[in-house]
């Protein structure tokens, strides 16, 4: 009789082990059913990488021995949704994305491969999040995810200046999959970057330049949902004015300024698991013009700079507008003597 009990007991359990796994793959399959559908049927997943983030003299460090420590704002207005065609899908989807937090960045004289090594990290806070092409996203200001540049180098040529950088963005944010206020994107983020500034004159004050950043992302958490790499471009053509003193002896501040651009494309397909089959959707891009200001305060080394940039030709993907503004102070760590 016990022999029989046990037997009974077993196959109950079994039958509830299968539907609780049963259960849970349900679950995930909805999630990203949920996912797919707020995405209009493209996965059309974002990254990391905030564009507008480089404008002006992008491929160019710091200088050596200097520790900035900064207040970025960040603001995104999406005036439209476009669809695989770029043609308008939502017309004023009332989307709006906001990032600040507080951010230092180290640049050293210590040289590897003739480069200076510097660092940068920064505590981010965002509201509304935007992860795909979802327009029913109502987020408020919380902690999103964390940026860090572990390794920067740069180097200072006579008509041109070179940067390299790897960058991490941990996931730090609030995330669930498939809800409206999130503000992270629940994966883990490598990135690489590499860029130049070509000087058109010796004095250095007419310059163009251009960076490149590939985005490599991992799965979404708690689920197999994952955001193909992202390739992005920033800079512009600018032009370094000097403001001397009265008696003019010397400079009092520098004013940079010009016009900006970005480019972002989608490289590898997203993938987003339902079932047995995989959704890829069409990959997207946009590009952005724009202008940035700004400005150097040489006794008090603040800076304060600002950048807007409108989007066009954009393709399974929000459409708008971009704006940027940083605030900095800048501390010398040199152990010389002025």
């Amino acid at each position: 009789m016990s022999t029989y009990v046990l037997i009974i007991f077993f196959k109950i359990l079994n039958m509830k082990t299968k539907l609780n796994i049963e259960i849970s793959s349900l679950k995930h399959i909805l999630t990203a059913l949920v996912l797919l559908v707020s995405f209009y049927g493209n996965a059309q997943l974002k990254g990391g990488h905030i564009l507008g983030e480089m404008g002006l003299q992008s491929g160019t460090q710091s200088p050596a021995n200097t520790l900035a420590v900064y207040v970025p704002g960040y603001w995104y207005a999406a005036s439209t949704l476009r669809n695989s065609n770029g043609d308008v899908s939502v017309a004023n989807p009332d989307v709006n994305m906001f990032v600040t937090g507080v951010g230092i960045s180290w640049v050293s004289d210590f040289k590897i491969l003739g480069a200076n090594y510097g660092a940068t990290a920064l505590l981010g806070f965002a509201s509304n999040k935007i992860e795909g092409n979802n327009v029913n996203i109502d987020g408020s200001l919380a902690l999103t995810d964390t940026y860090i540049v572990p390794v920067q180098l740069g180097w200072h040529k006579k008509r041109a200046d070179f940067v390299f950088s790897y960058q991490i963005y941990l996931p730090t944010g609030k995330y669930t999959a498939g809800a409206s206020d999130n503000s992270g994107l629940g994966m883990f983020m490598n990135e690489f970057s590499a860029g130049t500034t070509l000087f058109f004159n010796d004095k250095k004050t007419f310059h163009f330049s251009t960076l490149a950043s590939y985005e490599i992302n991992g799965k979404k958490k708690d689920t197999d949902i994952k955001t193909g790499d992202i390739l992005s471009f920033e800079g512009g053509l600018g032009k370094t004015f000097y403001l001397f003193n009265a008696e003019k002896t010397a400079p009092k501040g520098i004013i940079n300024a010009g016009l900006i651009y970005y480019l972002q494309y989608k490289v590898t397909n997203d993938k987003i698991p339902v079932g047995g089959i995989v959704f890829e959707g069409d990959k997207d891009h946009v590009a952005a013009l724009g202008a940035e200001v700004n400005f150097l305060h040489l006794k008090s080394k603040s800076t304060i700079g600002l950048r807007w940039l409108g989007e066009v030709d954009a393709v399974n993907r929000f459409q708008g507008n971009t704006f940027f503004l940083t605030l900095a102070h800048i501390f010398s760590t040199s152990t010389k003597k002025e």
